[in-house]
């Protein structure tokens, strides 16, 4: 707990009107563990345009501005070139904003170990508005990743946070940077009159979604993906009817508007934790699987074991005569990295451990290890090829997984 006190001095140290934070999970493409090309960790060029406004200068080519980055976390620093590659403005094929001059894998932001780890970047911005240094925490344990997320709220692969801790109404900052709105947005007389008066489940915000998007048209896949976006966007809406009106309304104390803020963050922890596996039980309905005789959801496998799913049903997993080559477990974890291990003594009788997960890569070494630990990857197939080349072939996608579902449950006599 020593070094997560360091972290929480660190983002005190770090926190004010003076900075704004940019959190985000650093994938594959951040990294380099898939073999690109990028040269630095993404980050929108609006925010960069924001930041460091002497980029924003579209008559000369190229421009560019060097501050100093610091990485706490790892002890690193480097001088660091923001510049906006614009020779599109003149007939060429770039128009995007980087930075660069991080010293290669020698450096945490791209060392492929750190795929799928929580990183803080910390800029300091003077009275002009522009940045002029940028300190930087990459999470070493899950103990790091759950102390940041506590206090910014849950960060999911391919999203991202930009926040400014000390501003008044920080939403209002950088309202662009949200996710576009895919039509699942409800507005306040949208919304059933008994969600405005308690906060519905999960699972009934994932009906909703479903209600108004279900994609059925499309492979279990993109069907997940696009499912979990619209659901988020009902979420988000309900969030903002429900909420917004007191927090304008104001607080008569300090410790009321900390609770207030205590209640949001731990109910879009817990919306983060279940929504794929909810996601992922209603996909396998909607793909004929049939609970309780195909798959078993929150199962109790071993006394105080209880893995996500079973296949194909609790009950054949407790048949001592049922065989083993013909069990199967899913675990669901949104990221990976570090928390796989959490799945390898869920269910004793199944070798081989599912584990569907929506993290951009993994790096050779981590992928390595789940193989030794006979972890198979699940992965949505358009997040495929954020894992490196070499990963790639040996992952299985969920449509690929409910096929092998499928038959499993013929060889099983069903």
């Amino acid at each position: 707990m020593a070094l997560v006190a360091i972290l929480s001095d660190w983002m005190d140290e770090n926190t004010g009107s003076q900075f704004v934070w940019y959190a985000k999970r650093l994938s594959g493409n951040d990294t380099r563990a898939n073999g690109a090309h990028q040269a630095g960790p993404y980050i929108p060029k609006k925010l960069l345009f924001q930041l460091f406004p002497a980029l924003d200068r579209p008559e000369q080519k190229n421009p560019d501005f060097w501050f100093d980055l610091f990485v706490a976390s790892h002890a690193d620093s480097r001088k660091i070139r923001a510049v906006w590659y614009n020779n599109k403005l003149r007939g060429g094929t770039r128009n995007e904003a980087r930075l660069t001059n991080f010293g290669g894998s020698s450096s945490a932001l791209l060392d492929p170990e750190s795929t799928g780890v929580l990183t803080i970047f910390s800029f300091l911005v003077g009275a002009d508005g522009a940045a002029t240094e940028c300190h930087v925490w990459v999470c070493r344990h899950e103990a790091e990743e759950d102390a940041v997320e506590d206090r910014i709220g849950p960060v999911e692969p391919g999203t991202w946070r930009v926040w400014t801790p000390d501003t008044a109404s920080p939403a209002c900052l950088f309202e662009s940077y949200e996710p576009p709105r895919i039509s699942c947005w409800l507005e306040t007389h949208e919304i059933p009159p008994a969600w405005l008066e308690k906060f519905p489940t999960a699972a009934e915000i994932i009906a909703e979604a479903v209600g108004l998007k279900d994609f059925h048209a499309v492979n279990p896949d993109m069907r997940l993906m696009k499912r979990r976006d619209c659901e988020f966007e009902v979420f988000r809406s309900l969030e903002e009817a429900v909420e917004l009106p007191l927090i304008k309304k104001g607080f008569c104390s300090v410790d009321a508007f900390m609770a207030k803020a205590q209640t949001v963050l731990q109910r879009r922890k817990a919306r983060s934790g279940r929504s794929l596996e909810l996601h992922a039980r209603q996909i396998f309905v909607e793909e004929g699987l049939k609970e309780n005789i195909d798959f078993s959801h929150q199962p109790e496998s071993d006394p105080g074991k209880r893995p996500d799913f079973l296949f194909p049903s609790e009950a054949a997993y407790k048949t001592t005569t049922f065989p083993e080559s013909r069990l199967r477990m899913l675990a669901v974890k949104t990221t990976c990295k570090d928390r796989w291990r959490q799945i390898l003594n869920e269910a004793a009788r199944v070798k081989t451990k599912h584990l569907l997960t929506l993290q951009e890569g993994v790096s050779e070494n981590q992928f390595r290890e789940m193989n030794e630990a006979s972890v198979q990857l699940v992965v949505p197939f358009p997040l495929v090829r954020k894992f490196p080349a070499s990963v790639q072939p040996n992952l299985q996608t969920l449509e690929s997984f409910i096929g092998d579902m499928r038959l499993l449950n013929i060889a099983n006599g069903q």
